[in-house]
């Protein structure tokens, strides 16, 4: 373990940017991962010195995409050839409506479909990532969704609420969906999620806090960024001296 100095660490760096043609942040991650174990080395006297003393390196903002309000319903009113386009798209759109991340919806079960006391329908369910409790009420166009797939093969008689494809096979098909709906980005599934928490929740009123909780984020500086990217604060104050400076 004490053959692993300041130089180990930077050449560590170089080599996941270079050979491994890894990207800033994937970098900061997987150096991140190994400064854990360093520093269990160091907490029981295993090395002598914290070869990250003089290591320095930084996250990058990175941009999040997500669907407009006029992007979204092309997908919804496009008439795919194929079904396999109509299924991904679908599927995209439970999600761009419910917040779900792929790996939450493809181990989204029947019975984390509730219903409350006012009869309205509700997600619960548990986070993939997080292990966070989770819960989202259904609105009618992922209420619309469901019932497509009601007594699809995949989910009749199974425990499956949806008949999620794999994650690879699935951002496949949205690429033939961005195509043919004419949107001019990289479509993968978590943009469904982005599109949720921008412009279907933070931009038609819900707050903040809501979105947060219906996201399942552990820290609500998470939820933040998707109001930095929609300008929503500074919309809201505008709107407010317009009005005031109207009124003189």
């Amino acid at each position: 373990m004490n053959r692993i100095d300041h130089e180990f660490v930077t050449s560590y760096d170089y080599y996941l940017r270079s050979v491994r043609n890894c990207a800033n942040n994937s970098t900061v991650k997987y150096i991140k991962n190994f400064k854990k174990i360093v520093l269990i080395c160091l907490a029981n006297v295993w090395m002598e010195k914290n070869p990250f003393l003089l290591y320095k390196v930084r996250l990058k903002k990175v941009v999040r995409e997500f669907l407009n309000m006029d992007e979204r319903p092309r997908i919804a009113d496009h008439d795919f050839k194929f079904n396999r386009l109509s299924q991904a798209g679908d599927i995209f759109l439970f999600c761009c409506f419910t917040g779900l991340a792929y790996a939450d919806v493809i181990k989204l079960k029947k019975t984390e479909i509730i219903t409350d006391d006012k009869a309205e329908k509700w997600i619960s369910t548990y986070r993939e990532k997080t292990k966070t409790q989770v819960k989202v009420p259904l609105l009618k166009m992922a209420l619309d969704i469901l019932e497509i797939y009601k007594h699809h093969p995949l989910c009749s008689g199974y425990e499956r609420v949806l008949p999620v494809l794999s994650n690879q096979k699935t951002n496949n098909y949205l690429k033939e969906i961005a195509t043919a709906c004419n949107i001019d980005k990289e479509l993968t599934f978590h943009i469904a999620r982005h599109t949720f928490a921008t412009t279907v929740a933070l931009a038609n009123g819900v707050s903040i806090e809501s979105v947060s909780k219906m996201l399942g984020h552990t820290d609500i500086k998470t939820t933040q960024h998707y109001a930095k990217i929609l300008d929503l604060k500074l919309s809201q104050d505008m709107a407010l001296l317009k009005g005031k400076l109207a009124g003189i």
